[in-house]
């Protein structure tokens, strides 16, 4: 078991309850955000649908290696969750990099982004759909889609990419909460890796050196193997409503990174998106921890009051 998953783990450092789970979110959305400032030239030579396909292959293929997962530690049921989680993560990346060679990217974003939304907005608890609410006003003012026009092709492939993303994060807890470890993501990887090969190989591959190859390499351990874990272990601490809403937070992170890194200037409309997800996150954050497994346990195990038989008639 890994040191970030031992219940025993005390002391000042500790990542456990909905803080723990946050960081390992941020850090994950972080990951993601340098990985696709690194993705440059891989873009220009292999296309958009031949970098996300070796991505997850690479992803796929390290996953493997790196935590060698035993066939006789899962069950049937385990084998179907981690195969559909497999094929919703293949589906969030490659219909979101459809939806951008269709769409302007604030407004590819801010229609994903009803994925997780929706997730946190579905949950249970008026406090936390105040925090989702908060987040979307942040969403909407950060991508400020309304800037572009709307390609029906690329709509589609957007809200795809927006479903896909809801059932990944359902899909990524139901995994965590059944299978030790990351052996579930170690399985689902590979089935994300041979369907992005699969879609991408009639188009974008044709193109592919060992330079190439090297490159995405480095970039699926940057910006797919790294955040997944870090997501993965955050949706064991956090709620799948506050997991949304702190995702919520990435075209923030984008945006500062750009105005830090790139010295994009930041406009009023963005700079007020950033307070309410930020606002948001923080919120979400709070109100959002799981039960820990043993207070799961105990709940379980502890008995329902009973109607009396006068209720019952």
């Amino acid at each position: 078991m890994s040191p970030l998953d031992s219940p025993n783990t005390s002391g000042p450092g500790r990542l456990h309850g909905a803080e723990g789970g946050a960081l390992m979110a941020l850090g994950s959305m972080f990951s993601i955000q340098l990985g696709l400032a690194l993705s440059v030239t891989a873009l220009d030579q292999l296309g958009a649908l031949g970098t996300v396909g070796l991505r997850l292959a690479w992803a796929g293929l390290l996953m493997l290696a790196l935590v060698r997962p035993h066939p006789r530690d899962f069950t049937r049921r385990d084998l179907m969750a981690c195969t559909a989680l497999g094929s919703v993560t293949a589906g969030m990346m490659v219909f979101f990099m459809l939806a951008v060679s269709r769409l302007p990217l604030g407004t590819a974003s801010a229609l994903e982004f009803l994925g997780p939304l929706a997730v946190s907005l579905c949950g249970p608890g008026g406090g936390r759909k105040r925090w989702a609410a908060a987040a979307a006003i942040g969403v909407v003012l950060l991508t400020e889609p309304w800037h572009g026009g709307i390609d029906p092709a690329g709509l589609g492939f957007a809200l795809a990419a927006a479903a896909c993303w809801a059932g990944y994060i359902l899909l990524t807890q139901r995994v965590g909460d059944t299978v030790t470890g990351l052996g579930g993501l170690a399985l689902s990887m590979p089935v994300a890796g041979i369907l992005g090969l699969l879609i991408a190989a009639p188009t974008d591959l044709g193109h592919v050196t060992w330079k190439l190859l090297a490159i995405t390499l480095g970039l699926a351990a940057l910006s797919v193997v790294a955040p997944f874990i870090l997501e993965f272990l955050a949706l064991r601490r956090l709620t799948t409503a506050a997991f949304g809403t702190l995702m919520s937070s990435e075209p923030a992170i984008a945006l500062l990174a750009g105005l830090l890194v790139l010295s994009q200037t930041l406009r009023l409309l963005p700079a007020a998106g950033v307070v309410f997800v930020v606002i948001a996150g923080i919120g979400a954050t709070r109100t959002g921890a799981r039960p820990t497994p043993t207070a799961r346990a105990l709940h379980d195990r502890t008995p329902q009051p009973q109607p009396c038989p006068q209720e019952a008639a």
